[in-house]
């Protein structure tokens, strides 16, 4: 009985990280379009998305598999719940990364200006959300701590973001739609941060019964 338990967890975290890349393949391509200007590649995003919703659905009919038809210890239950909690997380990723997509679509935006720090908000992201499944998998409390710590760095590129761009709302030359549409597009990065936090969270639950580090 725990073989096959075993076989279902395995097959569960296999499912994670396939969810998991398909999210950081979202995130990248939305940013490289947006980088580029290139308009074409932010038609293969909602795919993903689509994608990435189906993912949860599978993940989360393998979950009430594991529950009801195996019989999990304290902490099996542990790492059930978490999965079908940072499955929503990652499925809002999914979601953010085709509004960014949209919104360079029907803006026809690029943002190559380096004082605004979008491509580093996005390899952050990226980094956030890889590491999370990581420490997930592994059940690695040191690596669901970084991905918290490492939420600073994304917030710091969001205040710069912000304030670059809200000086050009002001700016009378300057193009004040197309700064409103790139603050959107720097909000919804800072959103998947927070997201790929809740994703460590959750692993941080599975291993420890809290979701909030100890303080000593």
């Amino acid at each position: 009985m725990r073989s096959r338990f075993d076989e279902q967890l395995d097959a569960l975290h296999q499912e994670m990280i396939a969810m998991g890349g398909l999210c950081e393949k979202a995130i990248a391509l939305s940013a490289k379009a947006l980088l580029e200007g290139n308009r074409s590649l932010t038609l293969d995003v909602p795919h993903l998305s689509a994608q990435i919703d189906q993912h949860e659905r599978d993940i989360e009919s393998l979950c009430f598999k594991l529950l009801m038809r195996q019989q999990p210890v304290a902490r099996d239950l542990r790492v059930i719940s978490a999965a079908l909690k940072m499955v929503t997380d990652m499925e809002r990723i999914g979601n953010q990364s085709a509004d960014i997509a949209e919104i360079i679509a029907t803006a026809n935006i690029s943002a190559k200006d380096e004082s605004i720090p979008i491509h580093e908000m996005a390899v952050a992201t990226i980094k956030m959300v890889s590491d999370s499944i990581e420490a997930f998998i592994k059940q690695d409390l040191d690596i669901a701590s970084a991905v918290v710590a490492y939420d600073d760095v994304v917030d710091g590129c969001f205040d710069k973001a912000k304030r670059a761009l809200i000086r050009r709302v002001t700016d009378a030359e300057a193009d004040g739609e197309y700064a409103l549409d790139l603050l959107m597009i720097a909000k919804y990065f800072e959103r998947i941060g927070d997201h790929a936090v809740n994703i460590a969270q959750w692993v941080r639950f599975s291993i420890t019964g809290s979701r909030e580090e100890d303080v000593q």
